[in-house]
């Protein structure tokens, strides 16, 4: 056997592997959360009650996918005119020089740093902030959390979308150039339609990152198990149960996690689903 085919069965059976895995996470989700679904149906899904106590035990993960949804869907909105912004810079205007590797070199830092870290910081130093300001009585809340969300998704989609940016062909930008565009006429007319799938896609990249950020948002959301009734309001998102929860549950409460798990699992691969069809959209 030469070394070709070697390579080749080895690549085959990484993506098997890769296969086995993810048939295995939802598999071991799926069995485990059995006994929660028997329970409460597709009712769960949409039911607001949790409520632990011994006798009355009610569970239901309404809240907790508002919450995620919610913490995630603004984190991103705060995310993109800065991720967009950057990319711009890095990918057209500034492609060379110390000011740009800096700022490259910051980036790849800011996506380095652990997720814990940033929570630290948010406890710390933007809380009391929002506390100051007002906004929420004790810094904490749905607002709070996707402030540093956003802080941290940032890096993925600039990267993503810098790289994107500075591939697009330059026969394409000389040739709106010499028919007399502007530099603002060839970023929106040549740039953005020719890497927005690119683009895009970083900013989907973020958004998976987003819903599954645990640490940094179960130090800063409130950890309240009631539907927010807006982004200044307490709230906590599916991972952020989870690790509060998971390590003294048992029984009923034990399977209502690993159910909230299981759809969390297929929230993500919805976005992730629905962005590679818009991808497909955009690049057609």
């Amino acid at each position: 056997m030469n070394s070709e085919k070697i390579f080749k069965y080895l690549l085959a059976s990484s993506g098997i592997l890769i296969v086995l895995i993810a048939v295995g996470i939802v598999a071991t989700l799926f069995v485990g959360s059995i006994p929660s679904f028997k329970e409460y149906g597709f009712g769960f899904i949409f039911s607001s009650d949790w409520n632990p106590t011994e006798g009355r035990e009610s569970y239901g993960a309404l809240p907790f996918i508002i919450g995620t949804l919610m913490t995630s869907i603004l984190a991103l909105l705060i995310t993109f005119p800065f991720a967009f912004s950057i990319s711009l810079f890095l990918g057209e205007y500034f492609k060379h020089g110390k000011l740009p590797s800096f700022l490259r070199s910051v980036i790849d830092l800011l996506a380095g740093i652990p997720s814990v870290v940033y929570g630290l910081w948010g406890f710390y130093a933007l809380r009391p902030l929002i506390s100051e300001l007002g906004i929420n009585a004790q810094g904490f809340g749905i607002f709070t959390s996707s402030i540093v969300l956003a802080i941290m998704i940032i890096p993925y989609a600039s990267s993503l979308g810098s790289e994107v940016i500075s591939m697009v062909p330059g026969s394409l930008k000389e040739a709106a150039y010499s028919l007399g565009a502007t530099r603002f006429e060839v970023v929106r007319n040549v740039i953005i339609p020719n890497a927005g799938s690119g683009i895009f896609a970083g900013y989907i990249l973020a958004l998976g990152r987003a819903i599954g950020e645990t640490m940094a948002v179960t130090m800063l959301i409130g950890n309240s198990n009631k539907i927010p009734a807006g982004i200044f309001d307490l709230g906590n998102t599916m991972a952020s149960l989870i690790a509060n929860q998971f390590g003294e549950a048992e029984g009923l409460k034990y399977t209502s996690l690993v159910e909230i798990g299981l759809i969390l699992f297929i929230i993500t691969g919805i976005v992730n689903l629905l962005g590679k069809l818009i991808m497909k959209k955009l690049s057609a």
